[in-house]
């Protein structure tokens, strides 16, 4: 059992810095958000609508955590 959850817990923590990485190559003024426009470079097929229902504070930038929800 500890195997198992020892295996769940590196396999989370790898998703999360994968994630991370996406956000931080998307980032592409490194300014610790993602707007539209640095985000439809990397993903063309994303929707304004899309993009503006991840923005919850409505700032019209992504951070971190709002970019995650994009990333499925």
């Amino acid at each position: 059992m500890k195997k198992l959850l020892a295996i769940v817990l590196a396999t989370g923590f790898a998703s999360t810095a994968a994630l991370a990485a996406d956000f931080t190559a998307v980032d592409a003024d490194q300014n610790g958000s993602v707007t539209m426009e640095e985000a439809k470079a990397a993903m063309p097929e994303l929707s304004e609508d899309a993009f503006k229902a991840a923005d919850g504070d409505q700032n019209g930038e992504l951070s971190a955590d709002e970019f995650a929800t994009i990333q499925g």
